[in-house]
Parts: structure tokens; C-alpha cells; sequence
């Protein structure tokens, strides 16, 4: 079976996209295991099926559905729904302006800038949620109680304010991922506050362990250290793959880079 890909990146957090009525498989979520290996595969973070609009008068350009490399499903990626809109606005189905549902629902991004393959979106990443005792949590791990700050910004986020990354902590990631106290599992950033609008941050993301830069992870710590009067909008993220700029307005937007950059077939 062959299931043709768009293969697209944020800042190095890479994704698959496929046309959803191109995925005719039977098991979507072995099928993104597949694909998304890094060694037998195509490689990436996560697989994309998207849908265009059904007509022209659509509240949507289209609909994504996003697996994780590990095959479980998730609500949103900041970096993978502005891949699926550099992938839409590239099949011609949309212009400056882009809608696209996501199962945390509607996205609206406008498009700054393109040079050939090469996009730069702002994004609206809507309004974070949280309860006023999860800005500074309790966890028991293995090393030891750590202070995190849990909130939720359209998927899981749990905030590790960090002096440096001199330390494991891809171990500390994995094990609050599936800590207990995340029946669904848990996004984790672990973020040093550089200055009043700048945090460098490290992600280890449910389902696909760590990535050069997530999105939705950059707009945890944002709205994290912002909460906890550790920074102020606007907030630079620095990642290992470049910088996200956020601000924190009513929502909060999320300006960044998508660049499509391969196509092909897999032979599922």
C-alpha cells in the first residue's frame, strides 16, 4: 500500500501531511508508527491527514487530524497546524488568510511573509486554561519534589522553570509525561527565564519524546512565566531550532516559520 506525504517543519519540529482521503489504511495509528520512524520510515514528529473545505462557503480551508510518532492522537500542534496551513496555501485552497479545525478547534492564521516553499504565519492560539493552584504545583518524582505549572493551551502543558539544562532532563521529561498525575499524559517544557521577554525553553512532547521546537509548548512557558510574573508579553522563545515570538493579548498569538521541504510515497 502507498500512501503519498508533503514533508514540512517549524523550527525543525517535523511533520508528515497526507491528504486524508489518501490515507485509505486500515490502522491510522500503525500507520503513522510507520511512517513517522526515523530508521525504517519517512521520519518525523508526528503525520498530518488533512481535509480540504467541502465547499466554498466553509467556516474552514480545511480539517487536520495529527498522530504522534508513537501512534496516539492528539488535539493540536502550534508548529504542525502552521505546516498544514504552508500546505493549503501551497495547494492553492487558501491565501493570507487560513482557518483550519483542529480537535481543539478552530485555528486562524494569517500569512506574513512567503518566499517559494518557505512560510512565516502569526497564529491565533486562543486563551490558555488553568486553575489558580496549578501555577505552582507539587510533583513527587523519582529525584525528588519538583515545582511545575500545569495549564492547558488547546493540549496539556506542564511548565518546568528551570536554572539551566545541566541536567537530565529528557529522563525528568519522560517520567512527568506519564506521571500519575496526568491521566492523559502531559506536554513538558522546561524553561529558563533569559529576561523579562525572553525564555529558552526544552521539550519533550507527549507521544513523540523531545522535538527541536514545539508551538503549543512555546505558548505553555509564555503564558506560564507571564502568569507566574516572570516575564511580560511579548515573549521570544528560544528553542534549539531558532526562536517563536508570542504575544499575549486577549489570546495569545504565536508568530512562526513553516517550510515545506519534501514529497514522495511510503510503502506502508
Amino acid at each position: 500500500m502507498r500512501i503519498p506525504f508533503t514533508k514540512a517543519h517549524g523550527d525543525s519540529n517535523d511533520f508528515l501531511l497526507t491528504w486524508a482521503a489518501d490515507a485509505r489504511v486500515p490502522d491510522l495509528a500503525e500507520a503513522a508508527r510507520a511512517m513517522c520512524d526515523r530508521r525504517t520510515g519517512v521520519g518525523a514528529d508526528g503525520w498530518l491527514l488533512v481535509s480540504p473545505a467541502a465547499n466554498a462557503g466553509s467556516a474552514c480551508h480545511g480539517s487536520i487530524r495529527l498522530f504522534n510518532s508513537d501512534g496516539s492522537e492528539a488535539e493540536l500542534s502550534g508548529n504542525g497546524t502552521r505546516c498544514a496551513a504552508a500546505f493549503l496555501v501551497d495547494a492553492g485552497l487558501a491565501r493570507d488568510e487560513v482557518r483550519i479545525r483542529t480537535a481543539a478547534g478552530i485555528k486562524e492564521l494569517r500569512l506574513l511573509r512567503r518566499q517559494e516553499l518557505n512560510f512565516l504565519f502569526e497564529m491565533n492560539m486562543g486563551r490558555p486554561r488553568w486553575q489558580p493552584a496549578d501555577l505552582r504545583s507539587l510533583l513527587e518524582l523519582s529525584s525528588g519534589p519538583r515545582e511545575v505549572t500545569i495549564l492547558d493551551v488547546g493540549n496539556p502543558q506542564c511548565a518546568v522553570f528551570v536554572e539551566d539544562f545541566d541536567f537530565d532532563w529528557r529522563s525528568a521529561g519522560r517520567e512527568i509525561e506519564g506521571h500519575r498525575h496526568f491521566p492523559r499524559r502531559t506536554n513538558v517544557s522546561f524553561v529558563r527565564v533569559v529576561d523579562e521577554h525572553t525564555l529558552e525553553a526544552r521539550f519533550y512532547e507527549r507521544g513523540a519524546g523531545e522535538t527541536m521546537s514545539s508551538g503549543t509548548g512555546s505558548t505553555g512557558a509564555a503564558a506560564s512565566a507571564i502568569l507566574r510574573k516572570l516575564a511580560a508579553s511579548p515573549v521570544r522563545v528560544l528553542t534549539p531550532a531558532g526562536s517563536l515570538d508570542l504575544r499575549w493579548e486577549d489570546e495569545i498569538f504565536l508568530t512562526g516559520p513553516a517550510a515545506i521541504v519534501a514529497g514522495g510515497e511510503f510503502y506502508l
